[in-house]
């Protein structure tokens, strides 16, 4: 009984320390896991912009903010859920004339825009 009582702490500090050193690793791949998927998120909208605008060359994209998980309506009452990023364009029309900066809002899935917030043409 003794024994047991002299062992607990030791088996209770070394479940903390081997924690704190797990979560340690686990947050550093993530960190960077998050950097390269709002890299790719990026590169996805601007290349659906750029197949989706009438001057792609003239595109000004601001990002709004950081890619999160989230879900839209694609129509008929059905959701789709993906990667929401929030942006604001401006681009020339078929005027050449600048639209002024738009916000916007697209649903990433499989590796392209499902739907998008904002726009006339889906």
């Amino acid at each position: 009984m003794n024994r047991k009582l002299k062992i607990a702490p030791f088996f209770g500090s070394l479940r903390v320390a081997l924690r704190r050193k797990f979560l340690r690793r686990a947050r550093r791949p993530l960190a960077r896991f998050t950097a390269l998927t709002r890299q790719i998120i990026r590169e996805i909208i601007t290349a659906w912009l750029s197949s989706s605008l009438v001057d792609p060359k003239s595109v000004q994209i601001k990002w709004l903010g950081e890619p999160r998980p989230g879900e839209l309506d694609v129509g008929k009452g059905q959701k789709v859920a993906g990667f929401l990023v929030d942006f604001s364009v401006n681009a020339r029309n078929i005027f050449g004339a600048y639209t002024g900066s738009q916000k916007h809002t697209a649903l990433i899935r499989d590796g392209r825009v499902v739907t998008a917030t904002g726009f006339v043409f889906h």
